[in-house]
């Protein structure tokens, strides 16, 4: 029984996971999803057939929110010396980092799908027809760009967080990875405009190229956390 449960290895942690960064990140979830209703609900009511142009371009900006709750759990455990026992158990830093970025992204799905329920709802209710424009922006731009944000922001937060000592408040990772979470697509938004004014090249295009970038940097960095990232860089600093 020993040697048929070292070969099948650690359990996945992936369950508790999700349900420790709801609990312990449930004001960013709460403020995340808070915000995502109101603004799909304020904008389907309000912006008429600019809906369609402002709508998914704003859920990512505040995707991002909802999927902080994971970095709650990484900080909360390096802290507490819980990443000690998990290696220790066998799991791997590479591992640990997977487990709270596919976490993050659940809480992400959750404020997303609230946002696009609400939104597309009341949108529909009040008369107007989902246009194949609207599906094109949010399967194009919309969802892989939240997934890649909340992603690179996990991921950013999870390296930042094991080489500085983190601690709550603006001037730890947590603090400041909203200002990283909104950044790409700020800076995508910004582009594809520029892009759009002068013509340059197709709008789709800079906002492909601006999601394919995040992923290979979210794997780029898992890369190397997988190669350089020593565990002891996971233990406990105090």
């Amino acid at each position: 029984m020993l040697q048929q449960a070292a070969e099948v290895g650690p359990p996945s942690l992936l369950g508790i996971s999700v349900r420790r960064s709801i609990t312990l990140g449930r004001v960013y979830l709460l403020v995340g999803a808070g915000l995502s209703i109101f603004y799909s609900a304020v904008f389907a009511l309000a912006a008429g057939p600019s809906f369609v142009t402002v709508f998914p371009v704003l859920l990512p900006v505040i995707a991002v929110m909802g999927g902080l709750g994971g970095m709650v759990v990484f900080t909360n455990d390096r802290l507490k010396g819980v990443f000690e026992y998990l290696i220790a158990y066998g799991l791997t830093p590479l591992r640990l980092f997977a487990n709270i970025l596919l976490a993050s992204l659940v809480l992400e799905s959750i404020v997303l799908g609230a946002g696009c329920l609400v939104g597309l709802g009341i949108y529909a209710a009040t008369g107007h027809a989902l246009s194949w424009a609207l599906g094109t922006a949010l399967g194009l731009y919309t969802i892989p760009m939240s997934y890649a944000s909340v992603a690179f922001t996990a991921t950013v937060g999870m390296v930042w967080t094991s080489l500085s000592s983190p601690r709550a408040g603006m001037n730890s990772p947590i603090g400041l990875l909203p200002i990283v979470g909104v950044t790409p697509a700020l800076v995508t938004l910004v582009a594809a405009l520029a892009a759009v004014a002068t013509r340059a090249v197709p709008a789709r295009l800079v906002t492909t190229v601006a999601i394919l970038l995040l992923v290979v940097v979210v794997f780029g960095l898992l890369r190397l956390v997988a190669r350089r990232l020593p565990p002891e860089r996971l233990l406990s600093p105090t």
